[in-house]
């Protein structure tokens, strides 16, 4: 790598080495080549497109799915001093001619634009006029038609090549299986540019799944460990949205709602309120939070299953971008199970896509159910090999244990059998308790053969046992939600199958030290002094924020903050040594930092 992009990472964005592949993907297309990009979220993707626009003649052109991604990514950068505009609809035909005289005049290092408005002719013309130094295409995932994000105007963009065949391009994504990498390649006519793929590991996050007993109170509990904390809460569909997040309110938290069903205004509003205050908790279907840079998101929690395990592992990156650590929560039933599968089921989708969606389904209930390590399931789904026992997720801290639910298994399939395959798993676990509701009385299911087989166990061990069940393949839910026995069931009632299933751990309260013990306070590895330093600065930087009406992050991350809190420098020399303060801010802000350490002393 040139002296002159370490200059510029140095000086510009106040970095002081390069990250993993960072170097070698900055030299390929600074050189005129084209790249693929593999890189988990928070693994620095941005820096790989930016600062080769930098260091080449033009303005780079940066393809982006989302309106807040834009926004937040230029904002950013004008506070390293950076020339950045974006091309969205937010702007009026004032705002919109004036960033396109500026491209036109060379005055514009970075321009973000929506695929949509790159692909119409005027905008095609506006590039003939321009310099351009590349084309970057963020969110690259978006082209697959197997993804969970397809967008068909990314399938456009082969043009950029035909068009522009000496401009380098280069395609990100935080989220591809094997598959996808290959029809990314196919689809934007990438196929001989060069590939790096990083590990998508993501350390920080630790991972926990759990067994839905009471949803919202299981939410609630978690919670009060990241209370004044940043994060996510994704439910399946936009009124459960509503009633969580009001139901949240009650109970005292700052939680906002936002999917598809509210007006824009509202959604905006509830967004700029995420990215700009500390302590908001974004109850959000999964419109919200692709291209959303906030880095000190301490959690993500599913009250709901997710999709799949591509769409798990994107909505989960969306916490701990800064590093630090951060948790990822899951609470599944067989409830979720069961809609999912009569969703797929009952969708407009062709055959072909119903079974794939059936098998990533699949796959992620064998991620939830799995007693291995979670980090090496997860991670194995994208082609990676891990060793396992990564120590924080809580399988390896928790090791669960499994039983033979061999006799359980084959009970409760006889009974769905000897009932006629017509119920629901609470019917069936009814006649398998003995319990004599008034529909069993009515339906005379208590002379069956299997009634009251299966009172050894209790309610919630059997729903257990259905929900692995069906997780396993030997039940399927049909469109009304009852089970019928698959063709996997017969070889477990004849005898020739055992199974073993994961014990239920005992609902137990979330203790006090849970939250030091999970890494996820910012406060607990700074020293008194440090603390008070740090408190000082983020009460100035959010009022700095507010002034400039930007995110707080945009101005410091938090990380930069402790560094500077931890280290107090009593000079703009030292300052300038902390990782982070590139010459622009250090230009902005040097003086007003120096003043609250002075202040804090």
């Amino acid at each position: 790598m040139s002296d002159t992009a370490l200059d510029l990472l140095r000086r510009i964005f106040g970095h002081h080495e390069f990250r993993g592949d960072q170097a070698r993907i900055v030299e390929q297309i600074a050189s005129g080549g084209d790249a693929l990009v593999l890189m988990p979220t928070g693994g620095g993707k941005s820096l790989c497109y930016q600062l080769p626009a930098l260091l080449r003649d033009g303005c780079g052109i940066v393809v982006s799915p989302l309106i807040a991604l834009m926004q937040d990514q230029v904002e950013a950068l004008r506070q390293l001093g950076v020339q950045a505009a974006y091309l969205n609809s937010s702007l009026d035909a004032t705002e919109a001619g004036s960033v396109e005289r500026q491209l036109l005049a060379g005055e514009l290092d970075l321009l973000y634009v929506a695929p949509e408005r790159l692909l119409t002719p005027r905008f095609l013309s506006l590039l003939d006029r321009a310099r351009i130094a590349l084309f970057a295409i963020d969110e690259a995932h978006c082209v697959s038609q197997w993804g969970h994000d397809f967008r068909k105007e990314y399938r456009e963009l082969t043009i950029l090549h035909e068009r522009w065949p000496d401009v380098p391009r280069i395609a990100l994504t935080a989220t591809a299986d094997e598959p996808t990498r290959h029809e990314i390649a196919e689809r934007l006519s990438l196929e001989d540019a060069e590939r790096f793929v990083s590990s998508f590991d993501r350390p920080n996050i630790r991972y926990r799944v759990v067994q839905k007993d009471n949803a919202v109170r299981q939410l609630r509990d978690f919670l009060l460990a990241h209370r004044d904390q940043s994060g996510i809460v994704y439910a399946f569909s936009r009124k459960r949205v509503d009633s969580i997040a009001e139901q949240l309110r009650e109970l005292g938290f700052n939680a906002l709602p936002y999917h598809a069903g509210m007006d824009a205004a509202s959604r905006a509003a509830n967004q700029r309120r995420f990215l700009q205050e500390d302590g908001v908790v974004m109850v959000a279907t999964i419109a919200f939070g692709m291209g959303i840079d906030k880095p000190d998101v301490r959690f993500v929690a599913h009250v709901d299953l997710p999709k799949s395990v591509e769409g798990y592992y994107q909505e989960t990156g969306r916490a701990g971008r800064d590093g630090e650590p951060a948790e990822a929560w899951l609470c599944y039933g067989l409830g979720d199970t069961i809609n999912l599968r009569q969703l797929i089921q009952q969708s407009d989708a062709g055959e072909e896509r119903k079974r794939l969606e059936l098998r990533k389904l699949d796959a992620l209930l064998g991620y939830c159910e799995s007693t291995a390590c979670r980090r090496q399931s997860l991670l194995g789904w994208f082609g990676e090999a891990h060793p396992g026992a990564c120590g924080n997720c809580d399988n390896c801290l928790e090791p669960p244990q499994s039983w033979d639910g061999t006799i359980a298994a084959r009970k409760a399939l006889s009974c769905v059998y000897r009932s006629g395959q017509r119920f629901g798993a609470a019917h069936v676990i009814d006649v398998l308790r003995g319990v004599a509701s008034e529909r069993v009385q009515q339906l005379r299911h208590d002379g069956l053969s299997t009634w009251a087989i299966g009172n050894d166990l209790d309610e919630r061990q059997w729903r257990s046992v259905f929900r692995q069940l069906v997780a396993n393949g030997l039940l399927e839910a049909d469109a009304h939600g009852a089970l019928h026995l698959t063709d996997a069931a017969g070889p477990v009632l004849r005898g020739e199958r055992s199974l073993h299933f994961r014990v239920e751990q005992p609902k137990q309260p979330r203790r006090k030290r849970d939250r030091a013990a999970s890494g996820t306070d910012q406060e607990f590895d700074l020293a008194p002094e440090a603390l008070i330093r740090f408190n000082a600065l983020r009460t100035w930087r959010a009022t700095t924020a507010r002034e400039q009406n930007v995110p707080a992050y945009v101005i410091f991350h938090d990380s930069t903050l402790r560094a500077i809190a931890t280290n107090a420098p009593e000079d703009m020399d030292e300052l300038a040594r902390i990782p982070g303060i590139g010459a622009s801010k250090l230009d902005r802000y040097g003086e007003d930092v120096l003043q609250q350490l002075f202040d804090a002393a």
